[in-house]
């Protein structure tokens, strides 16, 4: 009996050897694909002039500004269409709020951009902005809002702003303000 179970513990053990050695004799091979790159894309928004677009000093109701050449908006070395907003923050309120803002569109017809002032209006004649800053184009928000301005790759385009102070303002006689406008892009794609 001894001899029986030495027998069949031998034979397992020398079939368990084998199978060992027979899952040790398999042919591999691999293949790799490499140079996988993924890169984002740009957005890259830059105006011009980049400083005092309307300035005027010693304003009496009734004046009103508007540079001729206006403020040119570009799309600049993006590799994305994108699309922009404008809030303008003033450094305080009561001038601010009696200050019209009024952009437009380049003229009709446009031998010099803005002087007519005559193109399609983006905002209509409203305050300048405000210590807390107001939306002027469009909306900063993420996503297409009502009044952002679209600019296609390498493209540009031009906007005419006037400042006026009515005739109707009293009271913010001897105050100065400074105003802001921050241009605010993001991409098109993917973003509805």
């Amino acid at each position: 009996m001894f001899k029986k179970i030495l027998i069949t513990v031998s034979t397992v053990g020398l079939l368990s050897m084998l199978s060992g050695l027979a899952g040790l004799a398999v042919f591999t091979d691999d293949a790799s694909v490499d140079a996988n790159t993924f890169m984002t894309g740009t957005i890259e928004i830059s105006t011009s002039p980049t400083t005092a677009l309307v300035t005027f000093s010693d304003m009496a109701p009734g004046d009103s500004i508007q540079p001729d050449a206006g403020i040119v908006v570009t799309n600049d070395s993006s590799t994305l269409e994108m699309r922009y907003a404008i809030t303008s923050t003033t450094t305080e309120d009561v001038l601010a709020a009696a200050l019209d803002l009024t952009i437009r569109e380049v003229d009709v017809e446009p031998t010099v951009k803005c002087d007519d002032f005559d193109g399609t209006i983006i905002y209509a004649t409203n305050d300048l902005g405000s210590t807390s800053g107001i939306n002027v184009v469009g909306n900063p928000a993420q996503g297409a809002d009502s009044g952002d301005r679209v600019l296609a790759l390498s493209t540009s385009e031009t906007l005419c702003f006037r400042v006026a102070l009515p005739l109707s303002a009293t009271g913010p006689e001897g105050i100065t303000t400074t105003a802001t406008f921050l241009f605010q892009a993001e991409q098109t794609k993917n973003n509805p």
